[in-house]
């Protein structure tokens, strides 16, 4: 939807803001009927239901991407992020490829990064799910994740999602046939990390999974639809795995009332990370919380809670959950006047805030703790 005109896109904003969704979703549609007829071929919105106010609209397929971002009132689907250069990306030494996975779900690039320190014997692997609008590259260079990685030896691994997959290469986190093990893209992100651990010299004990916004649901999805691939999970304002189910579902958890069940019983809650800003207009502060209710299950875990502050004068709250042996199994970073971007990150991507806590250190620092144990 290259030629969508932002103005609507705004006009839609400023509706959902309001819980006007039905109102939101026809402003959408109209623009989509006029650039249909500007351009003389298909557009991609291709049918509007409206009903009663107390219901959301479930055949706009892509409709919750556009919005993802577009609530926060940052760069929107249309306009252009900057390219970031390459020394924003890869540090000194360092390698950056290019590859490709396929299976019968689909096709998928990546981008790899192969740190420097490569012979003090298998390394870990981080694999990271941008956000909507974003790219690989975008999102390294706004995380800064492959020089925090490179400290340690880490691969990183940067699955992207083509505009064919989604209007706004959101991953389709609200779909169940992209929520289940073995189907959809569960199975092209899992491939992927798979096809980089043969590749290469990797730890399958240390993988970890990682994601910001859609990306953040979508490796929440993988966290507990792989959990003997991934050994520790991170969340960035993101959604609990079983969030949303369907459109409507999927505004609901993203206004912050969505109905989240409980996880699949397990031996031990999958370790995890979770970053949210008080203050994000996409996804509701809630679902940061909701992430870590669902992954603890009731399990039997002492919690402690510190209030801090960045350098930057940023100020946070810390909760640790821990096991009857005083290993931190959750984390919740609640970001206290944060918005909808990855604390600590650079400018040089696309939504990211300097000011915070650097969640990309915090995510490596939690996930090296952890390790899958023996099968």
């Amino acid at each position: 939807m290259k030629s969508f005109d932002l103005g609507k896109m705004y006009e839609a904003t400023r509706l959902t803001r309001a819980g006007r969704l039905n109102d939101a979703l026809a402003v959408l549609q109209a623009a989509t009927v006029g650039e249909k007829t500007a351009r003389g071929s298909t557009p991609e919105i291709i049918e509007a239901q409206i009903v009663s106010d107390e219901e959301v609209p479930t055949r706009f397929s892509t409709v919750v991407p556009h919005l993802f971002h577009a609530l926060d009132g940052v760069t929107l689907p249309g306009a252009k992020h900057r390219t970031p250069q390459i020394t924003d990306i890869v540090p000194e030494g360092g390698h950056y490829i290019s590859g490709e996975f396929s299976n019968s779900g689909g096709r998928r690039s990546y981008k790899l990064y192969v740190p420097t320190i490569r012979d003090a014997g298998p390394r870990p692997l981080i694999v990271m799910l941008h956000g909507c609008t974003q790219t690989a590259d975008d999102f390294a260079a706004g995380t800064r994740m492959n020089f925090a990685a490179e400290a340690h030896g880490c691969f990183v691994v940067y699955p992207e999602q083509p505009q064919a997959a989604n209007a706004s290469k959101c991953w389709n986190w609200f779909r169940p046939g992209d929520q289940t093990r073995g189907s959809g893209e569960p199975s092209l992100i899992a491939g992927i990390t798979r096809q980089v651990i043969e590749a290469h010299d990797i730890d399958p004990a240390r993988v970890y999974v990682a994601g910001l916004s859609a990306g953040g649901a979508a490796a929440a999805i993988m966290g507990e639809a792989y959990p003997d691939l991934y050994a520790a999970v991170g969340v960035h304002s993101g959604l609990a795995c079983g969030a949303a189910h369907d459109m409507a579902s999927a505004f609901a958890a993203m206004r912050g009332g969505g109905k989240t069940s409980k996880g699949r019983a397990a031996v031990s809650p999958k370790p995890t990370i979770v970053f949210h800003g008080d203050r994000d207009a996409t996804v509701h502060p809630c679902n940061g919380a909701d992430v870590i209710a669902r992954v603890a299950d009731d399990a039997n875990l002492e919690t402690q809670t510190v209030h801090k502050r960045s350098p930057q004068g940023h100020s946070f709250s810390h909760t640790v959950h821990r096991d009857a042996a005083g290993s931190g199994i959750l984390e919740l970073w609640e970001l206290h006047g944060a918005g909808h971007s990855w604390s600590g990150g650079s400018p040089a991507g696309s939504f990211t805030s300097a000011n915070g806590p650097d969640a990309s250190k915090e995510m490596l620092r939690f996930f090296l703790q952890h390790r899958l144990s023996p099968s």
